[in-house]
């Protein structure tokens, strides 16, 4: 029987370099079958274990990943396997895990800029926004000239309703980094939320930049590539042209960009772009098409709703993003183009919806339509924004007015439940798009919403329109004020201190009391 002779260290460290030159190559394969080599005669050969996580990493095998990486943790605790492992679940998004993660591994480094990094960000999409400024200060007394962290503090800061040190710390980010796209970005939506729209604008044509990406990646979205030039509110040569000759004008091509309910809020700008071109197409999100073209279209020929599939680039001549007609049109808080209504229903949707309202027992009740959440239910905003079906369940007891459902969700969590079911009226299993939920909103005398599309819908429709407004919500709506320069119907309802919606919901009570008091 053959004696075994442990095996020597520098073979080690040969097949260490192998599986290293082998990963760097792209052949997971013989980086596995060194390492291995590696693990048989030292199972606990901490960077061995880690390599092995790494190679399952490249492969996408997060389950695997993870256990090796435990495995080395409890071998061998060390900062960058703490690192790598909350990378690892911050890509699965168990920002609990994650954080628990960051904290085991400051507590070996304390002066790991990285761990900092993601103990920050992992408290701030949890919504620990106190404990993610702590955590982001004590970032910066590491690396003070540290643009990005500068950046994300102001990120906070907006996020605490903090608009003045958001600022000042965005401001010092681009001090530091000029060409920092999000810091921009971020920036504009400070200044839009102080109503400082002529320096905002401008910053606002970034915005992509603080977009998630559609392929699942953590890479930011792209800005949308369109072969024409951009409309940025100069007058077409064309125009002056057109008014003494008859010449052709220009045609616009809009494109979409973000929620429903940024269009809803935007859309206003297609029929004033009619004035510098002959033309504005829009690519119409199918769900927004028959309102448009009930709305718009009837009224001005020349607003043509595309299809995504069917626009061809060579019928146009420039282009323009949704969100960024209002930059091309000068808008300031003393011009906003604010007119309602803007968008109408379609009187025979409405005249139906009307019979069935005056079928059921006393017609002659007050109808509230209500919205208590919105969708996108992942989003960090979504859950601030929204609320639990339980929550409303005290104002839907209130008597003498006939609730009305606008609540559309794929979401079980957000449908409402047993009891809060009985107290409405609920017809939304067949509306199929916004032109059925105009119809309806038309025969209501109060909308109810949160910070949703239902909400710009309403308002834009001239109804009134009572918004429950997260603390220091989306920068529309600016800061301090209970109304909106762009809807004259709306009143905001905005919560005093963060994530306190019973507040709100006493003072929606008692001026719903007061305004439908039999």
């Amino acid at each position: 029987m053959p004696i075994l002779f442990p095996t020597p260290s520098d073979d080690i460290q040969t097949w260490y370099h192998e599986a290293e030159a082998a990963r760097q190559a792209g052949d997971t394969a013989a980086a596995q079958a060194a390492v291995e080599r590696i693990l048989e005669q030292d199972s606990e050969r901490p960077g061995a274990l880690y390599l092995r996580a790494l190679l399952a990493l490249d492969l996408n095998q997060f389950e695997v990943a993870q256990n090796w990486l435990e495995r080395a943790i409890e071998v061998h605790p060390h900062a960058d396997f703490y690192i790598t492992l909350c990378e690892l679940q911050i890509r699965q998004k168990a920002y609990a895990h994650a954080l628990q993660t960051t904290r085991q591994g400051l507590a070996l480094q304390p002066g790991s800029t990285r761990l900092r990094y993601y103990e920050a960000g992992t408290l701030f999409v949890q919504g620990f926004l106190d404990e993610a400024a702590v955590s982001n200060r004590k970032l910066l007394e590491l690396t003070p000239d540290d643009a990005r962290a500068h950046a994300n503090l102001g990120v906070i800061a907006r996020n605490l309703g903090a608009l003045d040190e958001a600022e000042w710390h965005l401001r010092h980010a681009l001090t530091l980094a000029p060409d920092y796209r999000g810091a921009r970005a971020h920036l504009a939506t400070v200044l839009l939320a102080k109503g400082q729209y002529e320096e905002a604008w401008p910053r606002f044509e970034d915005r992509w930049a603080n977009f998630a990406s559609t392929d699942g990646s953590h890479a930011p979205a792209a800005r949308p590539h369109i072969p024409l030039p951009q409309w940025r509110g100069e007058r077409p040569e064309s125009a002056a042209r057109a008014e003494n000759s008859g010449a052709h004008l220009k045609r616009l091509l809009v494109i979409p960009e973000q929620g429903h309910g940024d269009s809803l809020q935007f859309v206003r700008y297609l029929p004033l772009a009619l004035e510098h071109f002959s033309h504005v197409g829009y690519v119409c999100p199918p769900s927004l098409r028959r309102l448009y073209e009930d709305s718009l279209c009837s009224r001005w020929p020349g607003l043509v709703m595309l299809d995504d599939e069917s626009t061809s680039i060579d019928e146009w001549d420039e282009y323009c993003p949704m969100m960024s007609l209002p930059m091309a049109f000068g808008t300031r808080l003393d011009n906003i183009p604010a007119a309602v209504p803007y968008l109408y229903a379609d009187l025979t949707r409405t005249a139906s919806w009307r019979a069935r309202f005056a079928a059921l027992p006393d017609p002659a009740l007050p109808r509230v339509g209500v919205v208590w959440a919105g969708g996108h239910s992942g989003m960090m905003e979504d859950k601030v924004r929204s609320l639990a079906p339980e929550q409303i369940a005290p104002m839907l007891a209130l008597p003498h007015i006939r609730w009305v459902s606008l609540q559309k969700t794929d979401d079980p969590a957000k449908r409402a439940n047993a009891a809060s079911q009985a107290k409405l009226t609920d017809w939304t299993d067949e509306i199929t798009d916004f032109a059925d939920t105009a119809a309806l909103i038309a025969n209501l005398d109060l909308v109810i919403s949160v910070d949703t599309s239902v909400a710009h819908l309403a308002a834009a429709m001239g109804k009134p329109v009572w918004l429950l407004n997260r603390f220091a919500g989306c920068w529309r709506w600016l800061r301090d004020r209970d109304d909106s320069p762009w809807y004259p119907t709306a009143q905001l309802f905005t919560q005093r201190q963060r994530g306190d919606w019973d507040e709100v919901l006493t003072r929606v009570a008692a001026a719903l009391q007061q305004r439908f008091a039999p």
